[in-house]
């Protein structure tokens, strides 16, 4: 401080306001004896004092220490830049571009006016900006496009502006920040005479949102352990990289919702088009996942029974029946089939139909049953359209008006179908062979329930949060879905080596149950379904009681070698039995 300017402005202020040395000290606790010293030029008085002085004079502590002093404007300087660069500190720690400038701006606001003033103008700009931010995350899930735009746009808009003020600090001591809303306002100088009531409202939403937002990071595992999405996008990134997968869409689900949603790659890698949420996807065997509870939900409402043999139902034998469609409904190879009339509901749904997967699989391409209904676990998509077509022409309605009516309409997945819809034509994903070049689109199917979806990432997602609330059907239904109807001994699902017998996945009692397979776990029955046709390989688990589960939908004949990774990363499953389906890594292929 230079003591002689004080001494004078001292005086001056003194004399102005008509006090005596002693009228002074008798307004504040400073001594006369230091006030003489003072006004002598004898000792640079702390800051403190200047202040108390102040106050009983009724003035701004710069009218007693004015800024002539280089030195002293260097220091303004210096703090001026850490009020306008602290900020920064909030793209490491959460809240800091606020809670720092606050702190700053609370201890040194009294020292000096602009200090008051620009600490106010960072506080409300880094306030509004951490608002606008919110709203323009809940924009990008809920307006499309322009959400997207204005998300992205909000962080450059405040770097830019942050920076601009730290240049323009230096040169002018001025500041400009748009947008910024007064929730604080400068004190002039003066201390406040009690808090600022919004400004804590505030600062407490802003601070409670953000512990949400940290929560919502991250991932809960099985096992109870945590990933964050930050780490999970990368991982996912990396997995569809190395194994040459085109196109993956994955869903995390905790608590019986999705919070984790992630699409990577293209509908059509050779021209790069972008995969999206509402891009419609064959859904192969996942068909069966949601036949399985359309099914249930006629077993409800009485309209058959899951152990009632299905031919009882019919006025004549299936194989008298003319044809309606290409293929699947002719059963006239049945006709000298002496086990067929057994087969029940229960048995379609649980694969213990006898039925070959398809009869274009027989060696003479005739269907027949293999051995007696209800023994043994045979994984078979003919089983799904006998039930189909029984039921079909039980309640004279097709299959797709059946699911439209009691899944996709109260589910409001509107871009599910049994068969093509013309609309798919604008939006949908190709399958990929492993190379990357693309199948042709199948569009002519007729719909068959074990089959033949057409649906979404988005769409699917629905379907499995209702199983995961059990929608649509009472828990009884559920829970009957996901009992083990049959154990299954086969060292895999599919090829020669099912029909080979092994005990090696008695440790998770490997079952099929109702439509979907059935595991034990240390954290309770997994129920899973999968998806496997040319150029489309998913796969989807559930744990009802942990409230967990996972759904991978892919376009690409690769992306099974990354399942077993992706399970174990993504929700801590290490029980899904990734020999027997033959999800073999990319790293032993």
């Amino acid at each position: 401080m230079e003591t002689q300017s004080i001494a004078k402005n001292l005086v001056y202020q003194r004399k102005l306001k008509g006090y005596t040395q002693e009228e002074l000290s008798g307004r504040t606790e400073v001594t006369v004896r230091t006030i003489q010293r003072i006004e002598k030029g004898d000792v640079s008085p702390h800051l403190q004092t200047v202040r108390l002085l102040a106050t009983a004079l009724d003035i701004e502590v710069k009218d007693l220490l004015p800024l002539e002093n280089p030195k002293e404007e260097n220091i303004q300087k210096k703090w001026l830049l850490l009020l306008h660069s602290v900020p920064f500190l909030g793209f490491i720690i959460p809240l800091a571009n606020i809670l720092l400038p606050l702190f700053l701006w609370i201890h040194k606001r009294e020292d000096n006016k602009l200090y008051d003033i620009h600490g106010a103008k960072v506080i409300n700009f880094q306030i509004s900006m951490s608002l606008l931010y919110i709203l323009s995350f809940i924009a990008l899930v809920t307006i499309e496009k322009w959400g997207f735009f204005l998300f992205i746009a909000v962080i450059p808009f405040s770097v830019l502006v942050m920076l601009y003020n730290i240049m323009k600090v230096v040169k002018t001591h001025k500041c400009y920040y748009p947008l910024a809303f007064p929730f604080i306002k400068a004190s002039s100088g003066r201390p406040s005479s009690r808090p600022n009531t919004l400004l804590l409202i505030l600062m407490s939403s802003i601070l409670f949102t953000s512990c949400i937002g940290t929560e919502e990071q991250n991932i809960q595992r099985l096992d109870g352990t945590v990933i964050t999405k930050d780490s999970l996008d990368y991982t996912i990134e990396s997995l569809v990289k190395l194994a040459r997968v085109q196109g993956l869409a994955i869903a995390i689900f905790n608590n019986k919702q999705p919070v984790y949603q992630n699409i990577v790659g293209y509908k059509d890698f050779q021209k790069q088009s972008i995969w999206t949420d509402s891009t419609n996807v064959y859904g192969a065997s996942l068909s069966k996942a949601v036949f399985s509870v359309l099914v249930m939900k006629l077993v409800e409402d009485k309209v058959i029974d899951l152990d009632t043999p299905l031919e009882s139902y019919l006025p004549k034998k299936i194989y008298e029946y003319k044809p309606l469609t290409r293929w699947h409904d002719n059963y006239s190879d049945l006709k000298t089939d002496s086990l067929y009339h057994k087969i029940t509901a229960r048995m379609c749904l649980a694969h213990t139909s006898g039925f070959a997967n398809w009869r274009f699989f027989e060696s003479d391409q005739k269907l027949k049953v293999n051995g007696i209904p209800g023994t043994k676990y045979g994984y078979s998509g003919e089983g799904f359209v006998y039930l189909q077509v029984v039921l079909e022409k039980i309640i004279g309605k097709g299959l797709e008006e059946l699911a439209q009516e009691i899944i996709f309409e109260p589910l409001q997945m509107k871009n599910s179908s049994y068969e093509w819809q013309t609309r798919f034509e604008k939006d949908f994903a190709y399958g990929h062979l492993k190379n990357g070049n693309t199948y042709d689109k199948d569009i002519d199917n007729e719909p068959r329930g074990g089959s033949t979806l057409e649906t979404t990432a988005g769409d699917y997602i629905k379907f499995l949060t209702a199983v995961l609330n059990q929608e649509i059907l009472s828990k009884a239904s559920y829970d009957e879905i996901f009992k083990p109807q049959i154990r299954i001994h086969s060292l895999k699902q599919f090829g020669p080596d099912a029909k080979v017998t092994t005990d090696k996945y008695d440790e998770v009692d490997l079952s099929y149950g109702l439509g979907w397979g059935y595991l034990k776990t240390p954290y309770g029955k997994g129920v899973f379904k999968e998806g496997h046709g040319d150029g489309f390989q998913h796969y989807s688990i559930l744990f009802p009681e942990k409230n967990i589960g996972v759904l991978l939908i892919s376009n690409s004949d690769n992306a099974e070698s990354i399942f077993k990774k992706l399970l174990e990363i993504t929700i801590g499953d290490e029980y899904t039995p990734w020999e027997w389906e033959n999800y073999i890594p990319y790293t032993k292929n």
